[in-house]
Parts: structure tokens; C-alpha cells; sequence
């Protein structure tokens, strides 16, 4: 079954293992998928994966790690996962699940941001935990719109792309509202009396200065506390040490701008901060694992617009 959107052609294919597939007939990648496991094989080792995945965990439970950091999870948890992200689980009892993957070509989070309000909730959010939990009107609702997925795949016509990016909306519409539900401002969850002021103060400060501002201290002397109480404070509340936090804010726009637009690797670093190009690919791939080209030719704007 064919479908051609925005000079892509899309096959659509279903195989024994329950795994419905629509990929893109010009270059052979995958487009979007939708699949059940029934054991944790494929999660085994480290993914990075050139495109979203929405795992959810049906039965079982482990330890997920995630950019270097490591989650416990329990069975009806959900994991949002954007390209190129670390990712492994580790089961503790056998797990079982569904697997929503979609390409940026099929379906870019960015361009649709007022329209689905996902990305810095379920995907790209630096300060919070990249899963929620599934409860049982969560898992109506998903089952259902899986189901109509599973059907859309399958189903020839020339409204066939338009019916599963609308269902995918709603998926994501739906999956952010619960976790922005379940997961309020960590502030609010502090004790301290100045422990709401500094972390939102941080994440502010985060947000004005990751194009010019690189390192720790710069922080810290802004929020005119010393660099070990900053450091604790972003080990306790994030998980993560503040070389962590600043890179990654600095990777998740160099993405966004190799996702979207035509500029140079040299003009994406000089505006991140980076007067030096090689110095910020190296940054780049370190911490993608990827050069800036690699991510491009994959994943972003040369792609999407070849």
C-alpha cells in the first residue's frame, strides 16, 4: 500500500511479529511503526535510534537508563524518546509493551509545536523524568487510538497519511496533558525555603544565558551561591550535574536548528557560543555520539527537504 506525501512514497507493510511499518520508498528508512514485544531483546543494549520511539511498558519492571541516567519503572510506564537519544531498559521481570516510532519527515514536533504543545513536555525537557504513568483510562484511550493506527497502516487510500498524523496528534496531545499532570514543577516538591527561588531562578538563568554562558560557575555566581551547593542542588532535584544541564539545553537547540533550518554547522556553533567549528562538533558528537552533518543528513533539514 503506497502513499505519497511532500514527494515521499510510503510502503506499508505488516509481519508476523505484530509490527506494522510504513517506510519511506526513497530512501528505504523507516517512516513510522507500530509494534508489540513480548520480551525485552531489542531494549538490551544502548539505542540511538534516528528517529521518536513512545515505549510503553505493559507488564513487567527494571531500570531504565537514559542519558546516562538511571529510572526505576513499574509495569504501565510510558518512555517518550527523541532521535539519537541513549536509551537501554533493564529488566528486572520479563517485560511486555508497544512501540509507537515516527520519523521527523513524517511527523516534525517542531512545526507542529502549537498544535500538539509536546516538545519540552514529553520530549526535550532537561529538568524531568522522560516517562509517565499509564493509568486505566489513559489505557483506553491509547489502546483505542493504536487500534485506529493499526487500521490507518493498513488501509489503503489516498487520506491514509492524514488519518495517522491525526491520530498521532492526539496521542501526543493526550500523553502530554497526563504527564504535565503527574509532573508539576519539580519546585513544588522542595522542602527548602529557597529551594522553589533557585531551582526555577536556574532554570531561567539556563534558558536567558546556554548560548553564551557554558560552564558551571557562570551559574553559580549568578545565583550567588558556590559551585558545590549549585552542584547538589542539581544532582538532588534533576538527577544530573550542571555540565550535564547546560549541555544538554545547548544540544537540544543545535538540533533544532539542524532539524529546521539550511544554516551552517559554523553558523549554528557561532550563535551556540562556539567561535571555534571543529571545537563544537567534537561537543556535538560526544554527547550525540553523531557529527552535526551525520544529524542533518539523517534527521534534519537537508533530509526533509532533499
Amino acid at each position: 500500500m503506497k502513499k505519497k506525501k511532500e514527494g515521499y512514497n510510503y510502503l506499508s507493510t505488516m509481519d508476523v511479529f505484530n509490527t506494522n511499518t510504513l517506510v519511506n520508498e526513497q530512501t528505504g528508512n523507516l517512516a513510522f511503526k507500530l509494534s508489540n514485544f513480548e520480551d525485552n531483546s531489542q531494549f538490551d543494549h544502548i539505542q540511538r535510534l534516528n528517529y521518536y520511539s513512545i515505549v510503553w511498558i505493559r507488564e513487567g519492571r527494571g531500570k531504565a537508563k537514559i542519558d546516562m541516567v538511571e529510572y526505576n519503572f513499574e509495569p504501565d510506564t510510558l518512555f517518550a524518546l527523541t532521535p539519537y537519544q541513549p536509551f537501554m531498559f533493564i529488566e528486572e521481570v520479563p517485560l511486555k509493551g508497544t512501540v509507537l516510532n515516527f520519523h521527523p519527515d513524517f511527523f516534525c514536533i517542531h512545526k507542529h509545536h502549537q498544535q500538539v504543545a509536546c516538545n519540552g513536555v514529553l520530549f526535550n525537557n532537561i529538568y524531568n523524568s522522560p516517562f509517565l504513568k499509564v493509568d486505566e483510562m489513559a489505557k483506553r484511550e491509547f489502546d483505542g487510538l493504536f487500534e485506529q493506527m493499526y487500521n490507518g497502516i493498513n488501509t489503503a487510500g489516498m487520506a491514509q497519511y492524514e488519518l495517522l498524523v491525526s491520530y498521532l496528534k492526539i496521542f501526543l496531545i493526550s500523553a502530554s496533558r497526563i504527564k504535565a499532570k503527574q509532573q508539576p514543577e519539580v519546585t513544588d516538591s522542595v522542602e527548602e525555603d529557597e529551594g522553589p527561588f533557585v531551582l526555577q531562578k536556574l532554570k531561567n538563568l539556563i534558558e536567558q544565558y546556554f548560548k553564551s554562558k557554558h560552564s558551571a560557575g557562570d551559574y553559580a555566581e549568578m545565583l550567588n551561591i558556590s559551585p558545590k551547593a549549585l552542584a547538589k542542588i542539581a544532582k538532588s532535584h534533576f538527577n544530573k550535574t550542571m555540565t550535564n544541564l547546560i549541555s544538554e539545553r545547548i544540544i537540544i537547540e543545535a538540533k533544532r536548528e539542524l532539524y529546521l533550518t539550511d544554516k551552517s554547522v559554523k553558523q549554528i556553533a557561532y550563535e551556540l557560543g562556539y567561535e571555534d567549528e571543529y571545537y563544537f562538533s567534537r561537543f556535538f558528537k560526544n554527547n550525540v555520539d553523531i557529527s552535526p552533518k551525520f544529524y542533518r543528513d539523517t534527521v534534519g533539514f537537508a533530509r526533509a527537504n532533499a
